[in-house]
């Protein structure tokens, strides 16, 4: 994730902080300035010379563009709610990892290392299952094994968050039969072990559930179709000044959309994707801090 201080307008102004945005939208702007400079061209040199024969008038796109700007402020506001959305789900995983480690802390014998340490290395291994499976696929070398059995376990499963979030309800369930919590206790611990599943099955939901097909079609159309006419409206009234114009314009409204394509699935590996490696190491130092 991004880092910067919101402040600096500057360094803001003069910083492209995405080289997909500006990978993508380097061809387009080409594209239209020649575009732009052929239809000027063709209209100024060669077809009217004279403007009085010809008049070209903004006021269509005036009217389509506030219908546009509505458009693109909904496209936005549902990546940005997506992309939030994501943010507040890691901060619950933050807090349901703290409160689990701090109960255990509390129910557990002080010197029961063993199971301390058990949970300590399970508790961190579920966000790091968690934000890997959310980019398809599970790096086990992040992973801290608990037993020598562990990564032969996980091969076998295709879901690797729910196999570990099953091996802590299991060790939870082991401590009741052992008498080393009580039941009371298995019931507080089972909110947080249920909040682990709650969590990773909305952050699938944003992952699986993209913006409708027709939506996001029907806006680049209409983007599409906007600028492209762009020129013809502005030609006559500011001759080869329509080419920057026109490339200023495409540019702003095409940048609209490509963030909020980069922004509605939070969980990737973008500069502007929520930090959950950052938020995996945090999870993973507090509850050892807590169990130790």
């Amino acid at each position: 994730m991004v880092q910067y201080n919101p402040k600096a307008w500057i360094g803001l102004i003069f910083h492209a902080y995405s080289r997909f945005v500006m990978r993508t939208l380097r061809p387009v702007l080409i594209f239209m300035a020649l575009f732009t400079g052929a239809v000027c061209y063709v209209i100024l040199e060669i077809v009217h010379p004279d403007k009085d024969e010809f008049t070209s008038t903004t006021a269509l796109h005036s009217l389509l563009g506030i219908v546009l700007g509505l458009f693109l402020v909904f496209r936005i506001n549902s990546a940005y709610d997506r992309w939030w959305g994501g943010r507040i789900l890691w901060g619950s995983l933050v807090n349901s990892t703290r409160n689990f480690a701090l109960k255990l802390n509390a129910y557990l014998d002080k010197d029961d290392t063993e199971n301390r340490q058990w949970f300590a290395k399970m508790i961190g291994n579920f966000p790091y299952a968690t934000k890997e499976h959310l980019r398809k696929g599970v790096l086990l070398s992040e992973l801290e094994l608990p037993d020598d059995n562990f990564i032969n376990f996980l091969n076998t499963k295709k879901h690797k968050p729910n196999a570990i979030s099953g091996l802590l309800y299991n060790k939870v369930n082991e401590l009741y039969r052992q008498g080393k919590i009580t039941s009371d206790q298995f019931f507080v611990l089972d909110k947080e072990l249920k909040d682990f599943i709650d969590i990773m099955g909305a952050c699938e939901r944003i992952k699986n559930t993209p913006i409708p097909y027709s939506y996001s079609m029907y806006i680049k159309k209409f983007v599409f179709i906007y600028i492209i006419t762009l020129p013809f409206g502005f030609v006559t009234t500011f001759g080869y000044v329509t080419i920057p114009t026109v490339l200023l314009i495409s540019f702003v409204l095409l940048s609209v959309e490509l963030i909020a394509e980069e922004i509605e699935d939070p969980f990737g590996r973008d500069p502007i994707d929520l930090p959950t490696d950052e938020l995996s190491e945090k999870i993973r130092d507090n509850v050892r801090e807590i169990l130790s």
